[in-house]
């Protein structure tokens, strides 16, 4: 498909005020997700995006067990459970089982989205290999990371998407030791784009930014071809929180900085609000206290452990390049005599 022809079909299929969004349900009351799970308005946000002839595949994780209990489900699309780190595996060869059937006339031609979601531990950890692996491919699928910052459908175990400090169930603070998760953040978005060159979309999202959420899952299955949206999922479970604050935590971890919005499509970086405004100027962050200090994770931060992580932000939008994307603080190439 030229390229023209491809930015007037996403330009068809973004969604302009949230009045206009699909009224079907593809995935639909009766799943056991925790109250203000956020992580559930991604499977919501997912299914009225790619319609009925979707095809989902789910990672063993939270989504997985809280959706499929006792030979029921919320899905309404046809959905293929696979293991803790068979995301990629699973979408590349649905993608080439579709291709293949279509090609030997099995099936009708017509667009099947094939989508695949996995947690922070099937997606960023261990099943990051096949992830990267379908990222190398032609095949049309998109891979969704719905991010809760830790294994919570296990008791809230540390992954490596959890963020510095926070408290686990594998990282209590002690007298000997407060600060136990002293690893920041894993940042997947710029993995999947700076070693995936044929990879045309990217992108992350929060679902407290519906619209927002809904059209990059759009433009990602319209696009085409090996694609991959990283989401922030607040968890009142595993972030210790009140479940009436879980949109607005989302909102916070935005406007702090801390999770900043934005796209990759075909080498561009192009951010989102209100992170767009951040980057230009136009809006000040808000001080990432008020985002650590409603979630009981964070409740044995001391002042001295606030500024530090708030200095590591500063220095996301001050010194990186590409601000709040990717920690390269020069672009001067330095060569060596020898």
């Amino acid at each position: 498909m030229a390229e023209k022809e491809i930015e007037e079909k996403v330009y068809k299929s973004i969604i302009k005020t949230i009045k206009d969004v699909p009224l079907e349900e593809y995935y639909t009351s009766g799943h056991r997700t925790c109250q203000g799970c956020e992580s559930a308005l991604v499977m919501r946000f997912l299914a009225k995006a790619a319609g009925p002839r979707t095809i989902v595949i789910g990672a063993t994780g939270c989504m997985y067990v809280a959706n499929t209990t006792y030979y029921t489900t919320s899905w309404v699309v046809p959905w293929v459970h696979t293991q803790l780190g068979g995301s990629g595996a699973a979408a590349l060869g649905t993608a080439a089982a579709l291709r293949a059937l279509m090609r030997k006339g099995k099936i009708k031609q017509e667009p099947i989205n094939v989508i695949a979601f996995c947690g922070d531990l099937g997606c960023a950890d261990m099943g990051l290999s096949g992830v990267s692996n379908a990222m190398t491919y032609d095949y049309n699928l998109l891979i969704i990371l719905y991010d809760n910052e830790s294994s919570a459908n296990t008791d809230i175990q540390e992954t490596s998407m959890t963020p510095y400090g926070a408290q686990t169930s594998f990282s209590r603070p002690g007298k000997a030791r407060r600060i136990m998760k002293r690893r920041w953040k894993k940042n997947v978005v710029p993995i999947i784009i700076a070693g995936h060159r044929n990879v045309k979309y990217a992108a992350t999202m929060t679902p407290a930014y519906p619209l927002d959420a809904i059209n990059k899952i759009r433009k990602a299955l319209t696009i085409g071809g090996p694609t991959f949206i990283h989401s922030l999922d607040p968890c009142p479970k595993g972030w210790d929180y009140d479940p009436k604050f879980s949109h607005e935590l989302g909102v916070l971890a935005v406007e702090t900085g801390i999770w900043p919005l934005y796209e990759y499509v075909n080498g561009e970086i192009i951010y989102n609000e209100p992170t767009k405004s951040i980057v230009e100027g136009r809006m000040k962050r808000k001080p990432v206290k008020e985002y650590l200090e409603k979630q009981g994770r964070f409740s044995h931060f001391t002042e001295e452990d606030i500024e530090y992580v708030q200095r590591m932000v500063d220095e996301m939008y001050e010194e990186w390049e590409i601000p709040g994307v990717m920690p390269i603080k020069s672009i001067n190439v330095k060569i060596s005599d020898k």
